[in-house]
């Protein structure tokens, strides 16, 4: 349709004109500008130690071990149920098929394909963050570990310079430690 409305005129100026900033509003983005800051990065994962809960309660002796409540906190004695104060299921990232790792093992990017298809798209981690400084949604890079979203509060995470890592295990967690990092924000 533009190129047709150009052609009629016979490349006036002005038309010339119009069609160049048209593009260039169409090609222009309204997303904010990644910020860089320096953080102290722990991490955490799904179970006990972390997230404060047990099996089986006291008032079935224990009994009802196939249950989980939560240990610690104001909602102590409640049903654990493993979801983030978000309401999502916590993740660790996962960087999918077009990753660096293709490049490296090239010989397994058929094995993928065939075997594991939902591993093509890329997955964002969960992070642990303050909400007053970063409010769910807010997307981050953390070199070592990955994208990930904020999704979660942690009791001990407070301030601007303090976010927890999802892992999927315990030993993952602990081999992380705890790390300062240059890690990219990028608000919603």
């Amino acid at each position: 349709m533009v190129s047709s409305f150009l052609m009629q005129k016979k490349n006036t100026p002005l038309n010339l004109l119009f069609f160049i900033l048209l593009l260039s509003f169409l090609c222009s983005s309204c997303a904010k500008a990644p910020v860089s800051r320096t953080m102290e990065a722990t991490a955490y994962c799904g179970c006990s130690k972390c997230c404060s809960w047990e099996r089986g309660s006291w008032t079935y002796l224990k009994l009802d071990f196939w249950n989980r409540y939560v240990s610690a906190g104001k909602g102590k004695g409640r049903d654990y149920t493993g979801q983030t104060a978000s309401g999502s299921y916590p993740e660790e990232p996962e960087e999918g098929f077009f990753s660096m790792d293709s490049l490296y093992r090239p010989w397994m990017i058929p094995t993928r394909i065939v075997l594991f298809p939902w591993y093509f798209l890329p997955k964002d981690g969960t992070i642990a963050a303050d909400t007053k400084y970063y409010p769910f949604g807010t997307r981050m890079y953390v070199p070592g570990w990955g994208w990930g979203v904020v999704e979660d509060r942690g009791g001990a995470i407070k301030g601007p310079n303090r976010i927890d890592l999802y892992f999927n295990s315990h030993s993952e967690a602990l081999q992380w430690g705890r790390r300062k990092l240059p890690v990219t924000i990028q608000k919603p």
